[in-house]
C-alpha cells in the first residue's frame, strides 16, 4: 500500500505482536534512543511465548559456566551446522551464537528478565559430537505483583497443561518432580498449592497465579521493563498492510479502537507475528497433509495475517511446509490441543497405528515423533490419528492430560467428557474396538513390547537408550527408565494427532532479521523475527528453545540494526 502522509500516529519503530522476541526488540530499541509502538491483534498480550514451556536454547551462553558446565561459540555454531545442514542458513547460525553473550548481558544489566541454566536438559541430537547437556535455560519465576492489576489480567495465561489443575504455575523442574513423581513431590505440590492460596489479596480477584513461570515469567518481566520505558502496547489492534513509501516500508496500516490508523514507522517495522497455525486455509497450502487448526497447541491470534501482505511487496518465503511439531491430543471444552512432551516418555504406555502396532521411538524428540506420524501413515495402516495406550499402572502413578494420577483422581471421579476422550476397557482387545484399532495386532503389540519391558531393552525403536528419552523418564523405574510393561486393567487409549506448538516458516531474513526479496535484495525497513521469519534451525529442532532463544536473540538483533542506521 502506497504512503501520502496524514499518519494517525507516527513513531520510530513499530513493532507487531507481543511475544517473547517482539517486547525484546522493543525494549533494546527503546534503549537506543528510538521511539517504540507495539501493537497485538487480540485482547492479550503474549502470544504463544506467553502459553509456552519459556525455554530458550542459547549455544555460547555465559551463564552455563556458573552451572557446571561448558560450551564456546565454536562448538555451538558446529552442532548446529552439523544437525541444521542449510548452508544458505550460515551467516544467521554464525550471527545468532556470535550475538548471545550481549543478549544475555542486556537482559540481565537493563530488563527485569533473569535466565538461568537448566545443566541436564539436553540437546535433541545426543550423538552429535558438540550436543552439550546445558545449553537450554529457563526464566526465573517472576512476580506479576510487580505489574497493575490489568496488565495481569491482560497476559495471554499459560497453556493449562504446564500448570497444576490448569491454574497454579511450574518450573520445568517442578513438572518433571510432579509428572514423573520423583523424589519430594508431595513436598513440592504442597508447597504450590499452598502459596497460590496464600495470596489472598489477589484470590479475591483472580484466579489466575501471579507467580509468573516458564513463558509467563518471560514475558511478565519484559512488559515490566516496557512500563518502566514508557513503551505504549495497543492491545486489540490487528495489523492489516504496509504502507510503502519511496520503494520502503514507511509504516503499517492496522486498526484501532475500531478505527483504521496509519502508522508511521520512520526507522522501521520489525514483524514478530508468530505462524499460521490457525489458519486452516494456509495449513492445507503448505503443511503436510492431513492437517488440521484443532491440532495445534499454538496462540489464538496466529492466523499469518502478514503472509499476504508481505508477499505483496516480493517477499521471499522460507520453509513453509515446517512446524515446531509435536503430537498433541484434543481435550473437550479446550481451545487449543495439548502435546505429549512427557507423558510418551513415561514407562508403561506405547503409541500404535490402526493395526495395533508401534512405528517410533515413543521416548525421542517431540518433533521426531510427529515426523514418525507423517511418515507411517498408509492407507490401511493410519497413523493419523495414533493411540496412545496405557494401563491401569501408568494411571495410578502419572498425570495425562488433564486427569491427575487415580491415586488423587480415580475414574468415578474424572469428568464424562474427559472419559469419552480417554476411554477405557478391562480387556486390551475390548480396549482396541473402542478406539476403532485390530484388537488382535494391540494384542500381539502389547505381549511384544511387555517382554522389552522386562529385559530392559527396546529390541525394536531403541526407546531409552538415548539421554534425551530418559531424561523424561521415570527414574525410580528400572532397569530402563522409559519402558513398563503395559497389563493392569483398566487399559485406557487417547487419539494423537500430528500438532505442533506453531508453524514454523515465513519470511527469508538475513543475518540482521531484514526480509529479503527473491533475488536476495533487502527490503528497506522490514525485519521479521520468530515464527512469521524463516528459521534459523531450518527443518531441524536441535534442542528445546529453538523457537524462543532465535526469536528473542534476532529481536535484539533487530533493534540494533535499526538503531545504527
Amino acid at each position: 500500500m502506497a504512503g501520502s502522509g496524514n499518519w494517525a500516529y507516527e513513531t520510530d519503530v513499530v513493532v507487531v505482536g507481543s511475544g517473547a522476541g517482539a517486547l525484546t526488540a522493543a525494549v533494546r530499541a527503546r534503549d537506543l534512543g528510538l521511539e517504540v509502538l507495539v501493537i497485538e491483534k487480540t485482547g492479550q498480550y503474549g502470544g504463544s511465548s506467553a502459553m509456552s514451556g519459556g525455554v530458550l536454547w542459547l549455544p555460547n551462553s555465559p551463564l552455563v559456566a556458573g552451572a557446571g558446565g561448558s560450551d564456546s561459540a565454536e562448538e555451538g555454531k558446529r552442532y548446529m551446522k552439523s544437525v541444521i545442514d542449510e548452508p544458505h542458513l550460515d551467516k544467521r547460525i554464525d550471527a545468532y551464537v556470535e550475538q548471545i553473550p550481549a543478549f544475555i548481558d542486556f537482559l540481565h544489566r537493563s530488563t527485569h528478565l533473569r535466565l538461568a541454566p537448566l545443566p541436564q536438559f539436553p540437546d535433541m541430537y545426543p550423538d552429535n559430537p558438540d550436543a552439550k547437556m546445558h545449553r537450554c535455560h529457563e526464566a526465573v519465576p517472576f512476580h506479576a505483583r510487580a505489574l497493575p492489576d490489568e496488565e495481569v489480567l491482560n497476559l495471554r495465561p499459560q497453556h493449562p497443561q504446564t500448570a497444576l489443575f490448569g491454574l497454579i504455575g511450574w518450573t520445568p523442574s517442578e513438572s518433571l518432580i510432579l509428572q514423573a513423581r520423583g523424589e519430594g513431590w508431595l513436598k513440592v505440590a504442597f508447597s504450590m498449592v499452598a502459596r497460590y492460596l496464600l495470596d489472598i489479596p489477589w484470590r479475591l480477584r483472580s484466579r489466575r497465579d501471579r507467580r509468573l513461570v516458564l513463558g509467563g515469567a518471560l514475558v511478565g518481566a519484559l512488559r515490566h521493563s516496557m512500563l518502566d520505558r514508557g513503551v505504549p502496547l495497543w492491545l486489540n489492534s490487528p495489523f492489516e498492510d504496509f504502507i510503502e513509501e519511496d520503494g520502503r516500508v514507511a509504516g503499517v496500516l492496522a486498526r484501532h479502537d475500531g478505527v483504521r490508523a496509519r502508522i508511521l514507522a520512520r526507522k522501521g517495522v520489525i514483524l514478530a507475528a508468530g505462524g499460521f497455525e490457525k489458519n486452516n486455509a494456509l495449513r492445507q497450502q503448505y503443511l503436510d497433509q492431513p492437517t488440521d487448526a484443532a491440532w495445534t497447541a499454538g496462540s489464538p491470534g496466529n492466523t499469518g495475517d502478514t503472509i499476504a501482505a508481505a508477499t505483496r511487496l516480493g517477499a521471499k518465503l522460507e520453509f513453509m511446509a515446517e512446524g515446531w511439531w509435536g503430537p498433541t491430543f484434543l481435550v473437550p471444552g479446550e481451545p487449543q490441543a495439548r502435546m505429549l512432551i512427557i507423558e510418551k516418555n513415561l514407562p508403561g504406555s506405547i503409541i500404535v497405528n490402526k493395526l495395533g502396532q508401534r512405528f517410533v521411538n515413543e521416548s525421542s524428540s517431540y518433533t521426531k515423533v510427529t515426523r514418525g506420524l507423517f511418515a507411517a501413515n498408509k492407507p490401511g495402516a493410519e497413523s493419523i490419528p495414533a493411540y496412545m495406550i496405557f494401563d491401569a499402572t501408568y494411571r495410578q502413578r502419572y498425570p495425562i492430560g488433564p486427569m491427575l494420577p487415580s491415586t488423587f483422581q480415580p475414574d468415578f471421579a474424572v469428568p464424562g467428557a474427559i472419559k469419552k476422550a480417554i476411554p477405557s476397557a478391562m480387556d486390551i482387545r475390548e480396549l482396541a474396538r473402542k478406539l476403532g484399532v485390530d484388537p488382535e495386532g494391540l494384542a500381539a503389540t502389547v505381549s511384544r513390547f511387555n517382554g522389552f519391558a522386562r529385559s530392559g531393552k527396546d529390541e525394536e525403536f531403541q526407546r531409552g537408550d538415548a539421554n534425551y528419552d530418559r531424561y523424561y523418564g521415570d527414574q525410580s523405574v528400572g532397569p530402563n527408565s522409559c519402558l513398563g510393561p503395559i497389563e493392569k486393567a483398566p487399559f485406557y487409549g487417547v487419539k494423537i494427532y500430528p500438532g505442533e506448538l506453531g508453524t514454523k516458516g515465513g519470511f527469508a531474513v538475513d543475518e540482521n532479521a531484514r526480509v529479503l526479496r527473491e533475488d536476495g535484495s533487502v527490503i528497506e525497513g522490514l525485519f521479521a523475527i520468530g515464527n512469521c521469519s524463516s528459521p534459523v534451525t531450518g527443518t531441524t529442532y536441535p534442542a528445546s528453545g529453538s523457537t524462543l532463544g532465535p526469536a528473542m536473540v534476532f529481536g535484539y538483533v533487530a533493534a540494533n540494526c535499526i538503531a545504527s542506521a
